[in-house]
């Protein structure tokens, strides 16, 4: 397999749904409503032949594992990764959650935590856990929700306890979605380290510190647009992310880099 053959782009969908234009009042407008931006996109980017989509965490947006399952009921091969936060649900409701889509979408949903929000925005979710205890909690969010689809499962931690829980067939026969995670700490690192499938970079991040204390895992990172892509392949990225408006131009681009390689 050539290096080229090991990139995966991504699209960034939109969480929004603009408003619909005010027209007079005599005016009647019959055209159908464009109410799924997302879904729209992700078709395209399913037709362009990419690899997957991220339904970003979007405090002011559609909730992101809402937006997640209608791609990946509009789409046939297309990987949909939901970011959300620890706080958003039990770990045992959103792996439920999760093992009933992964079912209807043959295995292509992946999760992406988001761990580390701005603090008005987490007390706005109704979430006061501040510090080193976020990543406690998400390293107690993943373990559970694994465990619960492995089943049967017994935990008892500081923020989570279940008792006599897990999954039965056919809940727990899909795999477990792809783990995403992201950030520079050293708590960051640990989680990544014990629980990453995938960790994503952002622009700027020094990758050159970071990437060799997560052996093993593949690493991706946030672009907005492919000026860099050769770059950042080289230093041993392999997924994509990268939000533009423009889906099927995205696709001719992908085409065109792999044919000239």
């Amino acid at each position: 397999m050539t290096d080229r053959e090991t990139r995966h782009f991504s699209i960034v969908l939109p969480t929004r749904t603009p408003a619909p234009a005010e027209l007079p009042p005599f005016v009647t407008d019959v055209r159908p409503a464009r109410a799924d931006p997302a879904g729209r996109a992700a078709v395209a980017a399913d037709l362009a032949g990419l690899a997957g989509a991220l339904a970003p965490f979007d405090p002011g947006g559609q909730e992101s594992l809402t937006v997640a399952a209608g791609a990946l009921r509009r789409t046939r091969h297309l990987r949909v990764t939901a970011e959300f936060h620890a706080a958003v649900a039990t770990p045992v409701y959103a792996a439920k959650l999760s093992a009933s889509l992964q079912r209807f979408a043959a295995g292509r949903l992946g999760w992406r935590l988001a761990v580390d929000l701005d603090p008005a925005v987490a007390r706005a979710q109704g979430d006061f856990l501040t510090g080193a205890d976020r990543y406690a909690r998400a390293a107690e969010f993943l373990t559970v929700a694994k465990g619960v689809w492995r089943g049967p499962f017994d935990f008892r931690g500081a923020f989570y306890e279940v008792a006599k829980g897990g999954f039965g067939p056919p809940l727990s026969a899909p795999p477990f979605p792809e783990v995403q995670l992201s950030g520079t700490s050293q708590e960051a690192v640990a989680l990544s380290r014990e629980h990453a499938d995938v960790h994503v970079f952002a622009e700027g991040d020094d990758l050159d510190a970071i990437v060799p204390e997560l052996p093993g895992l593949r690493y991706g990172v946030l672009l907005s647009s492919l000026d860099r892509v050769e770059e950042y392949a080289g230093r041993g990225v392999t997924e994509f992310f990268l939000q533009t408006e423009d889906v099927y131009h995205l696709g001719e681009h992908v085409k065109e880099r792999a044919l000239a390689g």
